[in-house]
């Protein structure tokens, strides 16, 4: 019997009008669409897709992964998810797995892709809107001059930032929300923190931006999906 594909869709940060013809034509395609789903429930990635394609006759897997640090702990859900997502490639049923920004940047369904990869399954990626493009743009914000080198930063890593900050040309932290005091610090130490900028929430209903992170409200939490742009002076 043949065995389903299983294909990453990049849905873009959360407009739904930054889903590409591609992602929803994938999407209409597959009769399996997964997402991840919160423990209270949400599925954030699923209502961002519902917007722009119909999935009624879609059946939804929704899948579990942890917010922990602990990569032991991370490599049993993405385990654990692989296995249902198993379970329907095996009955010959194609996988659509919702994933927000782009499938290669920070990308959960890559782990899975991976998993399933080695275990001879099928897998393709399908590419979205990465979260700082749609922020810059958002910001009305070239990342780049015809020289300048930009550099992607896990905003989670204090030591990464310390020594990414010192490189020439633009800077890009993603999902630096929860250990934001910290990178403000940071920031502010190496004198870039008035030539930075961030939005929180992109393409959301709860969207914020700040042009001048200077001005940012050190008591206000940011949320996990906080972007910072750092521009060369």
């Amino acid at each position: 019997m043949r065995k389903g594909i299983f294909y990453s869709v990049g849905i873009g940060p959360g407009d739904p009008e930054l889903i590409t013809l591609k992602a929803i034509r994938i999407l209409r395609k597959c009769s399996v669409v997964a997402a991840p789903q919160t423990k209270s429930g949400e599925m954030l990635a699923l209502s961002i897709a519902r917007q722009a394609v119909n999935l009624e006759d879609k059946q939804v897997l929704p899948l579990q992964f942890t917010m922990s640090r602990n990569r032991k702990e991370q490599q049993a859900a993405h385990f654990k998810a692989a296995q249902k997502v198993k379970n329907y490639l095996d009955l010959g049923q194609d996988v659509a797995m919702l994933n927000l920004g782009d499938v290669s940047i920070y990308a959960t369904a890559s782990y899975l892709a991976q998993i399933l990869q080695e275990d001879g399954y099928e897998t393709k990626m399908v590419p979205g809107v990465t979260s700082f493009c749609a922020v810059a743009a958002r910001l009305n914000l070239s990342l780049t001059d015809m020289d300048t080198p930009v550099h992607i930063i896990p905003g989670s890593s204090q030591e990464a930032l310390s020594k990414s900050l010192e490189m020439p040309g633009t800077k890009v932290l993603m999902k630096s929300g929860r250990q934001l005091p910290e990178v403000l610090e940071q920031l502010e130490k190496s004198g870039k923190l008035k030539a930075s900028a961030m939005v929180c929430n992109c393409g959301l209903a709860d969207e914020q931006v700040y042009q001048d992170l200077s001005k940012f409200p050190v008591e206000q939490q940011a949320g996990y999906f906080a972007t910072i742009v750092v521009k060369e002076d």
